[in-house]
């Protein structure tokens, strides 16, 4: 047979395997090519295009016209943490579009444990930065400080992570004046060095 499997998962499956809980010849015969997708609340910058794509779907899927946020609904929105990511952003706002009445979307439209787990604005949208660019560069910078302090500093796993290339990594990392962690390559190569000037 041909076949080609697409899976994903939330689980960090090489720690399942040092754990017992995930056969090893079964990760190297699935893991041909991998991408890492941050969970919604670290790519905050998406919220709002989401907001609006899923308005406009469901919308016509309820035969409305299109509809309009209110200012604080969008804000809670914009600050609850997903822990569903995108899928629970989804029914989120199909929830609000068939409960709503009139052109508005507003918080009554929401459900109530919306309101009550949201809290300070996250730091994705710190008020200092005014444009968009900004913003950007600030989470990609924390994304990538975040990869390579999970990874071990090792810039292979952190690009994998990152769902990058090495080559696109080390650029960033130049970008940002970021350390350049560790590549266990020139690592190899520099104790290769050393035991031939012994």
């Amino acid at each position: 047979m041909d076949v080609r499997i697409i899976s994903a998962t939330h689980q960090d499956l090489e720690a399942s395997i040092q754990e017992g809980r995930f056969r090893q010849d079964l990760y190297f015969r699935l893991n041909v090519v991998s991408f890492f997708l941050p969970p919604l609340r670290e790519h905050r910058e998406d919220i709002p295009l989401l907001i609006d794509h899923f308005i406009k779907k469901f919308s016509r899927q309820n035969n409305k016209p299109p509809l309009e946020v209110s200012k604080e609904a969008r804000e809670l929105l914009l600050r609850y943490p997903y822990p569903g990511n995108v899928r629970e952003l989804e029914n989120l706002v199909e929830r609000a579009v068939v409960l709503s009445r009139g052109h508005l979307i507003t918080s009554r439209d929401l459900p109530f444990h919306l309101k009550d787990s949201v809290g300070e604005p996250p730091d994705a949208f710190p008020p200092a930065l005014q444009t968009l660019p900004e913003q950007l560069e600030r989470l990609e910078r924390h994304l990538i400080e975040q990869a390579l302090k999970e990874m071990g500093g090792v810039q292979t796993r952190a690009a994998e992570k990152l769902g990058i290339s090495e080559r696109v990594l080390r650029y960033k990392l130049q970008k940002y004046s970021l350390p350049a962690g560790q590549d266990p390559i020139e690592n190899s190569n520099q104790g290769s060095k050393i035991r031939a000037d012994n």
